[in-house]
C-alpha cells in the first residue's frame, strides 16, 4: 500500500506542564507534584500522530529565536517529519502553553508566539508542498485569516481537508465550503452553532464530533450515528483529541472508508490517555491494530 501524504498547517508550542492533586482558586498557592517541559501544540501533535500511524509527514509552521524552536525541530527531525521552513521568526518567541494536569484531566493557557506569524503570505511562499499533499489538516491555533487561505489552495486543487475548530472560533464561509470534515468536540460544536446559524442545516454531513470516553459521532442523512469508544486506563488526556484527528486524516488519506476511519481514530485516541505527555503517549499504527484485532476476537 502507497504510504499517505499528510500535510500539517498548524501551531508548535513548547508545553509546560504542571501536575498537582489540587488546582489553586484565584490567589491561592498550592504546591505540585511535578514538573516537565515537552514539544507540543495542536499542529505539532497531530503531526506526530499521523507520522506514528505511518504517513509521510510534512509541516507548515513557525519556531521564534529561542531555545524552544530548536527542541522543536529537532524532535520532529527525530520523528521523520519534514519541517518545511526552519527560518525562526526575529524578536518572537516560540509557542508555548502551560498545562495543569489534575484529576486525570488538564487546563491550558496558549502563548501563541511564533504561531501568528503563519500567514497567508508564508503559506503562499510553500502552497505547492500543499498541493502535492494527499490529504491537509489545520487546526485554529493560527491565524484565521490563514486557515482561509488554506481552504481556497485546497478548494481550487481539490485535496482534501479536515479542519479542527480548536480552540473554537467563528469559520468564514469559504471555510466551511472548502473543507472535508470539521472536528469539533461537543463543547466546540455548541461554541460553532453559537457562531453560525446555518450549520446544522448547511454543513451537518461535514461534521464528526469527538466525544471524550463515548467516542465520537457523525451524521449522515441528518440522523446522528455513533461509533463507540474503547476502555482505556487514564493517565493523562493531553493530545487525546490530537491523535484522534491525526489517525483520522491518516486511515482516510489511506483510503478507507469513514466508519473504519473513525473507528481507528477512536481506538487511537484510547491508546494515547494510558501514557503521559501528549506526543510520547501517541500509539504505533501496529498497536492501533493489535487493540482492534482483539476486540473483534473479544466479540
Amino acid at each position: 500500500m502507497t504510504i499517505p501524504k499528510i500535510m500539517v498547517v498548524g501551531s508548535l508550542n513548547m508545553d509546560l506542564v504542571v501536575t498537582t492533586d489540587i488546582v489553586p482558586k484565584t490567589g491561592e498557592t498550592v504546591i505540585g507534584n511535578d514538573f516537565v517541559t515537552t514539544c507540543g501544540g495542536k499542529g505539532a501533535n497531530q503531526a506526530v500522530a499521523a507520522r506514528e500511524l505511518g504517513s509521510d509527514v510534512t509541516f507548515i509552521g513557525r519556531i521564534g529565536y529561542d531555545v524552544y524552536g530548536k527542541e522543536i525541530l529537532e524532535n520532529f527531525k527525530s520523528r521523520g517529519i519534514t519541517f518545511v521552513d526552519e527560518t525562526p521568526v526575529k524578536n518572537v518567541s516560540t509557542g508555548l502553553a502551560c498545562i495543569t494536569l489534575a484529576d486525570k484531566d488538564n487546563s491550558i493557557i496558549i502563548v501563541p508566539g511564533a504561531n501568528a506569524h503563519v500567514t497567508p503570505e508564508f503559506l503562499e511562499v510553500h502552497k505547492d508542498k500543499v498541493i502535492d499533499s494527499d490529504y491537509v489538516l489545520t487546526q485554529l491555533e493560527i491565524p484565521i485569516e490563514t486557515v482561509d487561505y488554506l481552504a481556497t489552495i485546497c478548494k481550487e486543487n481539490d485535496v482534501p481537508l479536515i479542519v479542527n475548530p480548536a480552540p473554537a472560533s467563528a469559520l468564514t464561509d469559504n471555510i466551511l465550503d472548502a473543507c472535508t470534515y470539521i472536528t469539533p468536540n461537543k463543547i466546540e460544536l455548541d461554541q460553532l452553532k453559537s457562531y453560525h446559524s446555518n450549520l446544522m442545516d448547511d454543513y451537518i454531513d461535514k461534521i464528526i464530533v469527538t466525544n471524550g470516553s463515548n467516542g465520537c459521532f457523525y451524521y449522515e442523512d441528518k440522523k446522528e450515528v455513533s461509533i463507540g469508544s474503547f476502555k482505556a486506563e487514564v493517565v493523562d488526556t493531553t493530545g487525546a483529541g490530537d491523535t484522534f484527528n491525526g489517525a483520522l486524516v491518516s486511515e482516510l488519506a489511506r483510503g478507507n472508508g469513514l466508519k473504519e476511519s473513525l473507528r481507528f481514530a477512536n481506538a487511537s485516541g484510547a491508546l494515547s490517555v494510558t501514557k503521559f505527555g501528549a506526543q510520547s503517549g501517541m500509539p504505533t499504527r501496529e498497536e492501533v491494530l493489535a487493540i482492534l484485532e482483539e476486540v473483534e476476537h473479544n466479540n
